[in-house]
């Protein structure tokens, strides 16, 4: 009899990334959530436009020795979606860091987005309850914010004007009318 959960372990997506293959971590649960929560705020905004947004395991084809798996890919330019995956600069791309590949997502990765002209890309720490936005500014990444959900009992002997240092909503270089709230973005997943 074969076990299908080794079987599925054999078949776990991989990344090229310089010309190296990595086998993709299988992420926790945690991770999973804020993922699909991401694609859900997306998803939900997309409706009736013409943009995509996608989830782990869509890959992206960025250049010859450079293929990706992002856990969440948005997409303006719908002519870049193929049957195998996005081929081109998505307009953003979501890493969300885990201890086998936050070193890679902050510098490899980011270099890599930046050079290929990825208009925002986000870096994720489900841990922490952060987002890092950078945006392309003439060709470089410029770091936006760093956006935190502060946990209740860290607010307790916080001033209001100190808990006001760290904004929970904002906006995205490519949309002026979607608010990201962390609220939603970290949902079921502050109790875990």
């Amino acid at each position: 009899m074969t076990n299908l959960a080794y079987r599925y372990e054999d078949e776990r997506p991989t990344e090229m990334l310089d010309g190296v293959i990595y086998m993709m971590a299988s992420p926790g649960l945690k991770h999973i959530r804020v993922s699909e929560n991401i694609v859900q705020i997306f998803r939900k905004y997309f409706k009736g436009k013409r943009c995509d947004v996608f989830g782990d395991p869509a890959k992206v084809f960025l250049t010859d020795d450079d293929r990706v798996v992002p856990d969440v890919t948005v997409v303006r330019d719908k002519d870049k979606i193929k049957k195998d995956g996005v081929y081109g600069a998505p307009d953003l791309i979501v890493e969300i860091l885990s201890p086998s590949t936050s070193k890679r997502d902050k510098t490899y990765k980011k270099s890599l987005y930046e050079r290929c002209g990825v208009k925002e890309y986000w870096i994720v720490g489900v841990e922490g309850f952060e987002i890092e936005a950078y945006w392309l500014v003439d060709g470089k990444y410029q770091l936006n914010n760093i956006y935190t959900l502060l946990p209740d009992w860290a607010k307790r002997d916080m001033t209001e004007e100190r808990i006001a240092e760290y904004p929970t909503q904002f906006k995205t270089s490519l949309f002026d009318d979607l608010i990201i709230d962390l609220e939603e973005v970290f949902e079921d997943v502050r109790g875990e």
